[in-house]
């Protein structure tokens, strides 16, 4: 079973994913209904894990902010930069987990974010290294591990409230 912490920055991750349009709306019902079983409780939680998958796209915008609130989480707003940068907090941790290669991971953040943030700049720099790395003297190695150290440096703030943490498993 998922420890509370766990599922709270698991739900905090897909509410900013889906919020910049990175997943479905039915994930965060998903990731809803893990946060139940780990042993979060709220009425708002409960009514979110409650959506049809197939009316999620529907339901998720409005009862997706009282349940974060409830557990002392945060709603990012839609295209927000705070949105984003949980967003790519998120991606980074999908990253480590080996839920995306590193080539994966910048390749999304450049896609979706261009140069333009400031806390995903350098991940798009490296994106753009992969493509040249034909004609320089770096290797694909050396690249993923400075993606890697990126990635860590990124997931090292889940900004999840404690809050949501001091909840009993």
């Amino acid at each position: 079973m998922t420890s509370t912490k766990a599922a709270a920055i698991a739900l905090q991750d897909h509410a900013a994913l889906w919020s910049v349009g990175e997943i479905r709306a039915s994930d965060v019902v998903s990731a809803a209904c893990n946060a139940l079983v780990a042993g979060l409780d709220t009425p708002g939680l409960r009514s979110l894990a409650a959506c049809i998958r197939a009316e999620a796209d529907y339901d998720v915008h409005g009862l997706l902010p009282a349940a974060l609130d409830e557990l002392g989480l945060t709603f990012y707003p839609v295209a927000s930069e705070a949105g984003q940068e949980a967003a790519a907090r998120a991606l980074a941790r999908h990253m480590l987990a080996g839920e995306l290669t590193p080539r994966e991971f910048t390749f999304r953040i450049h896609q979706r974010y261009g140069h333009e943030v400031p806390l995903t700049e350098r991940l798009a720099e490296l994106d753009d290294e992969y493509d040249v790395l034909e004609y320089g003297d770096r290797t694909v190695d050396q690249v993923d591990a400075e993606v890697t150290a990126e990635a860590r440096r990124l997931a090292a703030h889940p900004k999840v409230p404690s809050q949501a943490t001091d909840t009993p498993s």
